[in-house]
């Protein structure tokens, strides 16, 4: 009997890694997948979630999503970009401010531009913004984020309410080398499976938390 049972707990171990390995692999393979699309419907408002500036001036990776939102919205895509995020202990600006400050000297006009200056990740971030979106009877939005957070991204918008799509960067420090792009795959894994299994956010690569 002790024998047979030790066989059973045996296969019912490996049964459980395997099934956990499956789910791991599939969740990387959802997000490479989501990573290569760029979904850009007629939409409410491009939103461009939040990244690191320096007193003012976007980041590099936040810089590269800007630019591609002003692409979107000069394809008419939408006719309001949406610059969300807050800022860190001792900033003086926030990441929607210096997202909305930026867009506004490539030329969007005032009222093409609105700052949701909150998010201190992309849970918070999703869940004011659809917030803002609720005021104003807006419901769909096309994301811009990076390749590899675009899933998770989606998935925060739609539980928020937001009915989303991405059409994520191509440019910036995230797509540069195979090694950068693995990281971040593994990294989002982590922090997609984790949102689901607790609905809690987790940080990540700067920005993307």
């Amino acid at each position: 009997m002790g024998v047979w049972l030790g066989g059973l707990l045996t296969r019912v171990v490996a049964a459980a890694v395997l099934a956990s390995l499956l789910l791991v692999a599939s969740t990387a393979l959802a997000i490479w997948w989501t990573a290569r699309q760029d979904s850009r419907p007629a939409s409410d408002a491009i939103v461009v979630l939040g990244s690191a500036q320096y007193n003012g001036v976007p980041s590099s990776i936040f810089e590269a999503r800007l630019e591609h939102a002003l692409a979107l919205y000069e394809d008419g895509v939408a006719p309001v970009v949406v610059t969300v995020g807050g800022k860190a202990a001792g900033d003086a600006f926030t990441e929607a401010d210096a997202g909305r400050d930026y867009l506004f000297r490539a030329g969007l006009p005032p009222e093409a531009l609105l700052a949701i200056p909150e998010g201190v990740d992309t849970l918070e971030s999703m869940r004011v913004t659809a917030e803002a979106f609720a005021d104003r009877g807006w419901t769909t939005a096309v994301l811009v984020t990076d390749p590899w957070h675009a899933m998770r991204a989606e998935r925060m918008a739609e539980d928020a309410g937001i009915s989303a799509e991405s059409s994520p960067t191509r440019q910036g420090p995230a797509v540069q080398t195979r090694v950068t792009q693995f990281r971040y795959i593994l990294r989002e894994t982590a922090a997609y499976l984790l949102y689901r299994a607790t609905g809690e956010s987790v940080a990540g690569a700067p920005g993307i938390g």
